[in-house]
This record gives structure tokens, C-alpha cells and sequence, in this order.
């Protein structure tokens, strides 16, 4: 069960936490152990100095005025566009320039090499760019055949 604690947004935009014994912890970040894996299960509030202010086992039964904070958080922490269609590779070793469809639009990126492409439980991949950009493909197997056959010569 999930302590009591209140949340709120501070003057410079950061969220501070007061838990239910009066502690009060400034520019608190929630952090999730497997943020692919097990999104919905366990989420940290880390504050400034590293160290975890509070622990709680599942976010959805926090109650909505900061479970809303922590998901606006998580959402710009946890930048993972998914790829949805590979459209071309410059060449078939690396380092190549990946074009691809994201849900977040169409865009270009440097694959290093293949050891940046991880396969994940369920025929997902995560693939980081050059950046240090991740890329998540929810199932491998379910891209179009074009796209399957240009991300098996990676594999």
C-alpha cells in the first residue's frame, strides 16, 4: 500500500513532496525500475541528492492530483518514440543512417552498431541511435515485410 504524501509543483516548475510525517522533499523525480518491462509496477520519487524519498507499488492507486503530476513527468522523462515502419537504411553495416515512421513522425537517425539493437520480452526491440536516442519496436514480427527484412539484416 501507498502512503499518504502530498505533491505539487514548486516556482521553478519542479515537483517538491511532503510525506505524511511532515518531511518535505524539493525537486523530487519519479523514476521507474523497468519502464519497458513492468511500466505499471513500482515507481520511485527520487529526490535531489539520489536518494528514494518514497517508494510506491503501483501508480494507479495513487490518487489523481499527483498522479497526474507524476505521469506529466514521466512523459517527458521517458521520451521513447515507437518505430512504426523502417523505410531505408544507407547501408547494411555499420554505422548506417536509418530512416524511419515514429509515432511521432518520420525522421533519421545513426545506427552505431548492432549491439544497439536489444531484443526485449514478446518480440519487442529498443534501438538507440547514435544520440542516445531510444526507439522501441512494440513487435518485431508484426512490422510490415519490408521493414522485417531490413531490421533481420541487423540481428
Amino acid at each position: 500500500m501507498t502512503p499518504a504524501f502530498e505533491l505539487h509543483r514548486n516556482a521553478r516548475g519542479r515537483l517538491d513532496c511532503t510525506l505524511p510525517d511532515g518531511t518535505r522533499h524539493e525537486s523530487v523525480v519519479p523514476v521507474r525500475p523497468f519502464p519497458l518491462s513492468a511500466p505499471a509496477d513500482g515507481l520511485s520519487l527520487v529526490g535531489a541528492n539520489g536518494h528514494e524519498v518514497l517508494w510506491i507499488d503501483r501508480l494507479d492507486a495513487v490518487p489523481q492530483p499527483q498522479r497526474s503530476l507524476i505521469e506529466e513527468e514521466l512523459a517527458a522523462r521517458e521520451f521513447v518514440p515507437v518505430l512504426e515502419r523502417l523505410l531505408a537504411v544507407s547501408t547494411f553495416s555499420t554505422p548506417s543512417t536509418w530512416t524511419v515512421q515514429t509515432d511521432r513522425g518520420a525522421t533519421q537517425f545513426v545506427l552505431k552498431g548492432e549491439e544497439d539493437i536489444r531484443r526485449l520480452d514478446g518480440g519487442a526491440l529498443l534501438i538507440t541511435d547514435a544520440h542516445g536516442v531510444s526507439y522501441r519496436v512494440r513487435d518485431r514480427l508484426g512490422l510490415d515485410r519490408h521493414s522485417r527484412r531490413l531490421i533481420e539484416r541487423f540481428l
